[in-house]
C-alpha cells in the first residue's frame, strides 16, 4: 500500500511540475505582461514563483529594470488584493481563495499588534509575507502606508534577485 501511495505522490508531483512548467512557459511568452501577471498571482491566490518567470525572461533578453518594475507592480497589486480580501473580513474567503489558515492569521495578528502598516516591509518574506498583507487588511491598516511599505519590500526583493542573477 505504501508503494502505491509513494507512486501516487511521485506521479502527482510530476504532474504538478509539468503543469507549473507549462504555466511558466505561457507567462514567459507574454513578456513584461506575463511578468506582471505572474507577480500578481504569486502575491495573491497561487503558491507560485514569479522569480522563475523573471529569471527566464531575463535570460531571454528582456530588460532587467523593466522586469523589476513590472514584477513590483504585479506583486504590489497582488498584495492589495490580499489586503482587500482581509479588509472584507470574510474568513471563508481567506481560507478558500488565499489558502491561509485561521491559526496562521491569529499568530500574525498577535505578532503585528501595535506595529501598524509598516509591517508591510516584511511582505517579501516567503510564506508569511502573504499572511502579513491579509492581516493588515483585517486590521484596517493605513492604506497609503501599506502601499508604500509593500512597494519598498517587493522592489527590494526583485532588485536583489536581479543583482544575484545578473
Amino acid at each position: 500500500n505504501s508503494i502505491v501511495t509513494d507512486h501516487h505522490k511521485h506521479t502527482s508531483t510530476n504532474i504538478d511540475r509539468k503543469r507549473m512548467d507549462s504555466i511558466i512557459a505561457f507567462l514567459m511568452n507574454w513578456g513584461y505582461m506575463g511578468m506582471a501577471l505572474s507577480a500578481f498571482l504569486a502575491a495573491s491566490i497561487l503558491p507560485f514563483s514569479s522569480e522563475a518567470v523573471m529569471v527566464g525572461l531575463l535570460a531571454a533578453g528582456l530588460d532587467m529594470w523593466a522586469l523589476v518594475a513590472w514584477g513590483t507592480v504585479g506583486n504590489v497589486l497582488g498584495s492589495l488584493f490580499n489586503y482587500g480580501i482581509g479588509r472584507l473580513g470574510k474568513m471563508e474567503w481567506i481560507e478558500k481563495y488565499l489558502h491561509t489558515k485561521p491559526e496562521d492569521l491569529d499568530r500574525a495578528r498577535r505578532f503585528m499588534r501595535g506595529r501598524g502598516a509598516w509591517m508591510g516591509l516584511f511582505s517579501c518574506i516567503p510564506v508569511i509575507g502573504d499572511v502579513i498583507t491579509i492581516v493588515l487588511g483585517l486590521m484596517r491598516a493605513n492604506l497609503t502606508i501599506f502601499i508604500i511599505s509593500v512597494t519598498i519590500s517587493k522592489l527590494a526583493r526583485y532588485v536583489l534577485l536581479m543583482v544575484a542573477a545578473g
